[in-house]
């Protein structure tokens, strides 16, 4: 077996409707990890009361 490092290839920043993907630098015992970015798809409307009858 060869004594180089292991390597993961360079993934693309994956995209969705409402999610973003992007490939983490490696770690120091070679664990590449992802950051996932949500989009909110709900809208928060203020509350208002009613109208009385």
């Amino acid at each position: 077996m060869s004594d180089e490092p292991k390597t993961k290839p360079q993934v693309p920043e994956g995209k969705s409707r409402f999610m973003t993907t992007r490939q983490k630098k490696t770690s120091e015992k070679g664990f590449v990890g992802y950051e996932t970015t949500w989009e909110s798809w709900q809208k928060e409307v203020e509350y208002t009361t009613p109208k009385r009858p």
